[in-house]
């Protein structure tokens, strides 16, 4: 035969391809549900996430802040102003304590005032007045705009003057919820925003004044979407750190730890369920493939009587795989896109974000070219295989060329003497590991990906030729006691020529992908949900006495809309005089200024237990014994970023000072808090016995319904009115629906991937319908009827399906476990779901395995016979 060009072999390949389209539906299929799921899954959940962090970044109202305790000399100014000239917005915000009172009344009250420029204030996010307006409409130079609870305990109302300073401002309206909140100093007295020409009128900002000051930073935007550049936050980060030492320097990530853990989870999530669509696609692919160039030894045979050399023929077929990756891959495309598209209608009644949804052409290159790479990369070795298919095939035929060697043996021999097929695996192993890399933007990623599928597939193979074996030394045991259709039925998954081992590994990597994605979803939403509880504290009380606590615990008791008891914390006032030994004004600290240390908030847990929302990062927390003798020995758990800005550890001491008292605690415990609880303000925790001595003031937290907020300020400013109510009610509720919303796209996504799994299995039990064709063939030439060959095939799919549901589900949980160990997460074995998992596979296994072969009980021996 004359050399074939690669277009004759595409007509051929396309000739064949046109005439059996009916046969390639599952492979089509398979590579289209893997690019679905990549570009689909990575490019809704990339808008998503983008949006997300929108979110994130409206709660810091900017993408950095830098917060100080002073006014910027003039050498941190020229700085801020050179990096405002390469692009960056920046606006100052200045937060003090004052006192305000109405003209007429005098009575003065304690106010925290916040001065912005409301014409650039805030970078992301709104502040939401009544009446409804913009802050830049109503902030002017003689207008001021205040908490609700400002005008109840001063008995004004929009329109009246609010005596700040030296001046008189006009209150245009009251402050409702403000997206910084959650991120602006904890400061006792209601609510003042004004302009920051109505501060500098007001005579506040005098020299040497104790205003904290924050600088809000918005990074300039890139692409048509308008996205940030991470690297160029943590750029500008490490830039302004330098440029105001003891500033505290906070991106937009740090802001609400609940939000960011989620976000990072979620995105390790996706990750993964991209991994897992590509490898299932991969296996589906494979045995398709194989399936269908068994079917096709005889064209192969013929064509190699005629003179057709291995190589041409080889061509034909690489040709064939090449259009069905295409195909397939175009199909994705188009099935992804609509996925991205279509899935935020599918939410709307679910989440009330809207992404700002895109055709990403990364996304989509990507998904297309891993699914033409898998399918090309799975098909090598049966394709080579074609060099070893003999002519003489066509005059002497046998169901199965293969030895009658066990499985697992056949493939150890096969590696051992085709040095082609060792090149083309650690071809397909190059380029899965290539393919991880690229989705996961990391070598090390790909590398070990790519390394724990070979051992993940080495020991499902060897589970399944083990479970396989013993299924044929417990039928050769109790051969006779069974009934006949259940002994047929078992000798089938290990007859000559049968890949059971193969399959069952297949159907258990998939079963295991599958699982594995459900528990990891199921830990990461149940985990999401606790950070997004709605009972959290969203109202915090401020300076409450000893005398006090008492009665304010039986208001909130009796209180209507107060959903659960108040989070009550302790807080004594002290100073850090040493650390490990050193005085403080020694010490080396990070980004922390050190007249900060003269005036640290100590507190002890009322329970006596690992106050809630708190969890230990290194360390131990106190036993009742230590705690008991704890004004002896005294011990201190500090957090996390504390611990890191004081370059303290477990074993370091501190020695504060309060009152007329000085004492030096050892680092029993770092911890870490949420930020959604009382004590997440706690900058360090002692036993109670070391502070009994000591002066205390009270700050607390409790949830109550949003609209029933007002009732419980007015009720507490009568009892009790120097105790400040602060009402974040509005901002911890737009960061639990944030956090809802991660939850309802992690679970849309994962069943995304479940489904693919699904019709990937369904893809690897139809490539053995070849061989069932003739068994059918067979059986009925013997005399066997309809139901007996559906009774011996149901007891093979069912085996089937349950060894691989047990091995998968199994290697599921252990890999589950490590998976949720890396991402902090506690793992719960779901025993009842595992079992449940494994009936579920099995009643699968059947239904679609009949699905795929139900028409073979219809086939004639005659027309099968006459094609032989």
């Amino acid at each position: 035969m004359a050399s074939l060009s690669y277009q004759s072999a595409a007509k051929i390949a396309w000739r064949e391809m046109h005439a059996s389209r009916g046969k390639f539906f599952f492979v089509i299929m398979s590579v289209a549900i893997g690019v679905a799921a990549l570009t689909g899954v990575r490019g809704f959940s990339s808008s998503f996430r983008a949006t997300l962090l929108t979110r994130a970044r409206s709660i810091l109202a900017a993408d950095l802040s830098a917060r100080a305790t002073r006014q910027p000399t003039p050498g941190e100014l020229a700085g801020l102003a050179q990096i405002e000239a390469s692009g960056v917005q920046v606006t100052p915000v200045t937060e003090m304590m004052s006192m305000a009172s109405s003209p007429a009344a005098m009575d003065p009250l304690l106010v925290s005032l916040k001065a912005v420029d409301p014409a650039r204030f805030p970078f992301y996010g709104t502040v939401d007045l009544d009446p409804a307006d913009s802050l830049s409409d109503v902030l002017k130079p003689d207008t001021v705009v205040v908490g609700e609870d400002l005008l109840l305990r001063l008995h004004l109302k929009r329109g009246d003057g609010l005596k700040v300073g030296n001046a008189v401002y006009k209150i245009a309206g009251t402050v409702l919820n403000e997206p910084d909140r959650l991120s602006s100093n904890f400061s006792a007295g209601p609510r003042v925003l004004m302009s920051r020409e109505a501060l500098d009128a007001s005579g506040l900002l005098a020299p040497g004044s104790h205003a904290g000051q924050r600088f809000l930073f918005r990074m300039p935007q890139t692409g048509l979407r308008g996205t940030v550049n991470d690297a160029g936050v943590a750029d500008l980060k490490e830039k302004l750190e330098k440029l105001l030492p003891e500033a505290q320097v906070t991106d937009y990530r740090e802001t609400n730890p609940a939000l960011t853990e989620g976000l990072d989870r979620a995105t390790s999530l996706l990750s993964l369920m991209s991994l897992v669509a590509l490898v299932l696609g991969a296996i589906g692919v494979a045995m398709a493939m194989r399936a269908h160039l068994q079917q096709r030894l005889d064209t192969i045979a013929i064509m190699k009587s005629l003179g057709a050399r291995s190589g041409q023929v080889i061509k034909i077929y690489l040709m064939q795989t090449l259009l069905l990756g295409v195909l397939g891959g175009l199909l994705g495309v188009a099935l992804g896109v609509a996925v991205q598209l279509v899935l935020p209608l599918l939410l709307a009644k679910l989440i009330n974000v809207v992404p700002d949804l895109h055709i990403d052409a990364r996304s989509v290159l990507t998904g297309l070219g891993a699914g033409v790479l898998t399918t090309l990369l799975f098909t090598l070795p049966p394709l080579l295989d074609i060099r070893n298919v003999r002519p003489i095939l066509i005059l002497r035929r046998a169901m199965d060329e293969g030895s009658d060697d066990p499985f697992v043996t056949a493939i150890l021999k096969k590696i051992t003497t085709n040095y082609a097929q060792i090149g083309a695996a650690v071809l397909i192993l190059g380029g899965l590991a290539a393919i991880a890399a690229t989705l996961s933007d990391s070598a090390t990623v790909g590398k070990w990906f790519t390394i724990g599928l070979v051992v993940v597939l080495v020991v499902l193979l060897a589970a399944s030729a083990g479970v396989l074996a013993g299924l044929r030394w417990f039928l050769n045991r109790t051969r006779l006691n069974l009934p006949s259709s259940l002994r047929h039925g078992l000798a089938n998954l290990y007859r000559p020529g049968n890949p059971s081992a193969a399959l069952l590994a297949a159907l258990g990597m998939g079963v295991m992908q599958i699982t594995t994605v459900y528990l990891v979803q199921q830990a990461v939403v149940t985990e999401l949900h606790v950070a997004s509880a709605p009972n959290l504290p969203n109202v915090f009380l401020v300076d409450m006495t000893n005398e006090e606590i008492g009665g304010i615990r039986g208001i909130l008791k009796a209180q209507p809309g107060v959903t659960r008891e108040p989070e009550l914390l302790p807080v004594v006032s002290s100073r850090v005089v040493e650390l490990d030994g050193r005085p403080a004004a020694e010490a080396k600290l990070t980004n922390f200024p050190k007249r900060m240390l003269q005036s640290v908030s100590l507190s002890w847990s009322v329970t006596g237990a690992l106050p809630e929302g708190t969890k230990v990062v290194s360390g131990a927390w106190w036993t009742e014994e230590q705690a008991k003798g704890a004004d002896k020995a005294p011990l201190v758990a500090i957090g996390e970023r504390q611990a890191q800005r004081l370059g303290l550890k477990v074993g370091s001491t501190i020695t504060f000072a309060a009152q007329d008292s000085k004492f030096t605690a050892k680092v029993a415990a770092v911890v870490r808090s949420d930020g959604q609880h009382a004590f997440g303000r706690a900058e360090f925790l002692l036993p109670q016995a070391s502070l009994a001595a000591l002066p205390t003031v009270w700050y607390g937290g409790v949830h109550v319904d949003p609209a029933l907020v007002g009732q419980l300020q007015r009720t507490l400013y009568t009892a009790y009115p120097t105790v400040t109510v602060i009402n974040v009610a509005a901002a911890l509720e737009t960061v639990r629906a944030v956090v809802i919303q991660i939850t309802y796209v992690i679970q849309f996504l994962a069943a995304f991937s479940i489904f693919a799994g699904i019709i990937i299995l369904a893809s690897s039990i139809a490539g053995t319908r070849y061989r069932r064709i003739r068994e059918v063939v067979v059986l009925k030439t013997l005399g066997a009827t309809r139901g007996r060959i559906a009774a011996i095939f149901s007891i093979e799919f069912a085996v089937l399906g349950l060894v691989a549901g047990l091995v998968g589900v199994t290697f599921a949980n252990l890999i589950a476990n490590r998976v949720l160990h890396s991402l902090n997460i506690i793992y719960r074995p779901l025993i009842g779901t595992s079992l449940s998992a494994v009936l579920l596979i099995g009643c699968l296994t059947v239904a679609t395995g009949w699905v795929a072969s139900h028409r073979i009980l219809g086939q004639k021996p005659l027309e099968v016979l006459r094609e032989e």
